[in-house]
C-alpha cells in the first residue's frame, strides 16, 4: 500500500455518518431507516432563494471574488445589522460552507502543535480538522447531569498554555442544543482578553431557540472585537445544507487579511450558491418565527418521549435542534450499530450518531447518543416507538 499521511491515519471517522453503511444495507434489506443521526432539515428551502437561481442569467458561470460576490456581502451586512452585528463587506468572507470557514479559521490561528480549548461534547469536524492540521484540541468537559452548561472558567484557566491559541464554542450547542448567556460570554470575553486569544464561535443555529434565553453573538460583546472570529451557515437557517455556502466573519483586520490568502488559494466560493444566498436573504421574518415554531413542536415531542422512556437521561435542550441523551446500553455505538443490523419494529428501525465521537476525552459518551430531531412530528413519532421498543429488547442493555 502506498504511503498515507499521518495526519489522515489520526483524522476520526465522522460518528454522523460512520454508520451509513449499515443503514444503507438496511435499507436493502427492505427496512424504513429514520434518519435522526444527521442535522439535515426536511423543511423545504424558502423559494425567494430558489426562484432567484433559476431565473439567473449565466452565460458564464465565473469566478467571483475569493471573498465572494460584493453585492451578496453588502446584502450579508443588512442581514447582521438585525441581529446586532454591526459590518461591513470588508470583514466577511464567503465560503464554500461553514466548514471551510472553520478550517479557513484554524490555518490562520494556529500551527502544528498549539492546541484549541473546546467545551465537551462538541461538533465532531472540530475534532477531524484540528488533527488535519495537527492541532491539539483539549476539552473542557460539561456534564449532561447540568445540561451541558459552560464549564467554569477556572477549568478553562487550567487548560491553558504557552501553546494555547483559540477557545472555540458552538452557540447554540451542536450537539447540545446549549446556550451561552451574555454573562458566560462576558466571563470568556475577559479571559481571552486577559491570555490574548481568539474565541471562535460557531453560531450557524442563532436562529434557533425556544425560550426566552435567546441567542447572543460574540460580535455584539463590546471589547471583543479584536479576538472574535465567528463562523456561519445557510445550510440550517435556510434548510439548504447543500448549497455548501458559510461565512467567516472578523472585525480584526489583520486576522481577515491572513484569511484572504487562504480564500484566494481556493479561488472562489461557490457562484451558484451565492445567487442563492442573496435569493434567501430577502425571505420574510414569517418563514422564521414559522420554521422555529415546527422545530420546538418537534423538540417537544421527542423530549417528552425521551423522558417517559425507563433509564434514559435527557437534559432539556434550549437551542439548535439535537438532543444529547444518555441511554440504559453497555455501548451506545453498538447499540446505534445493532439498530441498524440486528433490529426493525414493523420494518422501521433509527438511525442516530453515537455520543463518545463528539468528545475528545477518551471513555465519556459511551452511552450516550445525538438525536436530531429533523423530521416531521409524525415520522418523529414512529422513530420514537422504535428506540423504546428497541431499548427494551436489546441485548446490551443496562440498569
Amino acid at each position: 500500500m502506498l504511503y498515507l499521511s499521518h495526519r489522515i491515519e489520526n483524522t476520526p471517522a465522522s460518528p454522523i455518518r460512520k454508520l451509513v453503511p449499515f443503514a444503507d444495507a438496511a435499507k436493502e434489506r427492505g427496512t424504513e431507516v429514520f434518519h435522526l443521526n444527521i442535522g439535515q432539515p426536511d423543511i423545504e428551502t424558502p423559494k425567494s432563494g430558489v426562484d432567484k437561481l433559476q431565473q439567473a442569467e449565466l452565460g458564464v458561470i465565473a469566478y467571483t471574488h475569493s471573498a465572494g460576490l460584493l453585492s451578496y456581502r453588502k446584502t450579508l451586512v443588512e442581514f447582521y445589522a438585525k441581529y446586532n452585528m454591526p459590518l461591513t463587506p470588508e470583514e466577511i468572507i464567503v465560503t464554500n460552507g461553514g466548514s471551510e470557514a472553520l478550517l479557513m479559521a484554524m490555518i490562520v490561528c494556529c500551527d502544528a502543535g498549539d492546541e484549541i480549548i473546546v467545551p465537551e461534547p462538541f461538533y465532531a469536524n472540530y475534532n477531524g480538522f484540528a488533527r488535519t492540521l495537527d492541532v491539539k484540541v483539549v476539552p473542557v468537559t460539561s456534564s449532561i447531569d447540568t445540561g451541558f452548561a459552560l464549564p467554569s472558567i477556572s477549568e478553562f484557566e487550567k487548560k491553558i498554555t504557552d501553546n494555547t491559541r483559540v477557545i472555540l464554542i458552538c452557540n447554540p450547542g451542536n450537539p447540545t442544543g446549549y446556550i451561552y448567556s451574555p454573562e458566560e460570554l462576558l466571563q470568556l470575553r475577559d479571559m481571552v482578553q486577559k491570555h490574548n486569544l481568539y474565541l471562535i464561535a460557531d453560531e450557524v443555529y442563532r436562529d434557533f431557540y425556544y425560550s426566552e434565553k435567546k441567542h447572543t453573538s460574540i460580535l455584539a460583546i463590546e471589547g471583543l472585537e479584536y479576538h472574535s472570529i465567528v463562523i456561519d451557515s445557510i445550510s440550517k437557517r435556510y434548510s439548504a445544507c447543500g448549497a455548501r455556502l458559510g461565512m467567516l466573519i472578523s472585525k480584526n483586520q489583520f486576522f481577515m487579511a491572513a484569511a484572504m490568502k487562504v480564500a484566494q488559494a481556493r479561488l472562489s466560493p461557490s457562484t451558484l450558491a451565492q445567487i442563492l444566498g442573496e435569493g434567501l436573504a430577502n425571505t420574510p421574518p414569517s418563514y422564521f418565527e414559522e420554521v422555529k415554531e415546527e422545530y420546538n413542536s418537534r423538540r417537544k415531542l421527542v423530549l417528552n418521549r425521551l423522558q417517559q422512556m425507563d433509564g434514559v437521561l435527557c437534559p432539556n435542550p434550549t437551542g439548535a435542534f439535537y438532543v444529547m441523551v444518555k441511554l440504559p446500553v453497555d455501548d451506545a455505538e453498538k447499540f446505534c450499530q445493532w439498530l441498524l443490523e440486528d433490529f426493525s419494529h414493523h420494518g422501521k428501525t433509527v438511525m442516530m450518531a453515537p455520543g463518545a465521537g463528539f468528545y475528545s476525552s477518551l471513555g465519556l459518551g459511551l452511552q450516550e447518543a445525538r438525536i436530531a430531531y429533523v423530521l416531521n412530528t409524525a415520522a418523529l413519532e414512529e422513530a420514537m416507538d422504535c428506540l423504546e421498543v428497541a431499548l427494551q429488547v436489546y441485548p446490551g442493555r443496562v440498569l
